[in-house]
């Protein structure tokens, strides 16, 4: 219940003004306790007499009858051409009534926005069952910058000369089905750091024992290169391609960008972006080692690979 703030009386309170009068009190003499007129102490007492506490409540303000309501005819009229996608003002024009009646009964109605007529395509997902099978790989672009921005320092007086700094640019891949996630700043996001990230990526997961047999990539144009394609076929990588607009086919991808921007990109504010490059590194590992992944039941990415109790120290560096 939302109480405003210069609200004379609530329900504890009127209840005990109805305890007062059905002590002994006056009506008035209770009023006067808690600030009101004699009428609205009378208005609860005979509200309490009628229903017991329920009546103490606050009731809507709505009539309990409309002296003209929309007839039931006209409403539907309104969801019909609604559904022929037909505009409020279009609506009005042909069943005669108001605009605002026609944007009051659509949105009873859950249609006053026209993506209410297409409901949205739920969500398709899937999970290979080996790691290795299909690996996720995209960028993200990061600013550099030598001093800590104006949200941290406050001054504004240096922010040019981070805006002469440049960018750098995290090429990060994720495996399908064990969500062991590897990640490096390259200088560039073009097709030659693209495939030496690729290459990286690939040696990462071969030490853990991974052999990656297929890569989804977006429709950037590093990933389209012939080159790329190239280096691909000499791994013994199947490419396949997102559709075009549609990041959520990458999204195990995308998921991660998100995650590595907030514990690890803006988790702090570091004094410079080489710093913060230093500390991917230990993010990442704390990730695959350590962090709950809830997409495979709250375990670290790397429980899922079975290792043996001697791989596991070997690799745990």
């Amino acid at each position: 219940m939302d109480i405003h703030k210069n609200a004379r009386l609530t329900p504890f309170g009127r209840e005990h003004m109805v305890n007062m009068v059905l002590g002994g009190q006056t009506p008035k003499a209770a009023g006067q306790a808690v600030g009101v007129c004699p009428r609205t102490v009378k208005k609860w007492v005979e509200r309490y007499r009628a229903e017991g506490l329920a009546g103490l409540q606050d009731r809507s303000s709505r009539p309990d009858r409309l002296r003209q309501p929309t007839p039931q005819a006209t409403i539907d009229r309104i969801e019909a051409l609604r559904r022929q996608r037909l505009t409020g003002k279009a609506i009005a024009a042909e069943t005669g009534v108001s605009t605002a009646t026609v944007s009051r009964v659509l949105k009873r109605l859950g249609l006053n926005r026209l993506s209410a007529l297409e409901p949205a395509e739920p969500p398709r997902r899937y999970q290979r069952e080996r790691p290795g099978e299909l690996i996720h790989i995209d960028i993200k672009k990061l600013g550099r910058f030598s001093t800590p921005g104006h949200r941290v320092r406050g001054m504004r007086s240096e922010q040019w000369r981070n805006r002469q700094a440049g960018w750098e640019f995290v090429h990060v891949a994720i495996d399908d089905a064990s969500r062991i996630a590897f990640s490096r700043i390259m200088k560039t996001q073009r097709q030659a750091c693209a495939i030496a990230f690729l290459k990286a990526a690939v040696a990462y997961y071969a030490s853990l024992g991974i052999t990656v047999e297929r890569v989804m990539a977006d429709n950037g144009s590093c990933y389209r290169s012939r080159r790329f394609r190239n280096a691909c076929r000499r791994l013994g990588l199947k490419l396949i391609y997102t559709r075009p607009y549609t990041p959520r086919t990458n999204g195990k991808a995308e998921r991660f960008i998100q995650t590595a921007l907030r514990e690890w990109a803006y988790a702090r504010a570091y004094d410079t972006s080489m710093q913060r490059a230093a500390e991917l590194p230990y993010w990442i590992h704390r990730y695959n080692w350590h962090r709950p992944h809830g997409s495979i039941g709250a375990v670290p990415p790397i429980s899922t690979l079975g290792l043996a109790r001697n791989n596991l120290l070997r690799l745990h560096t």
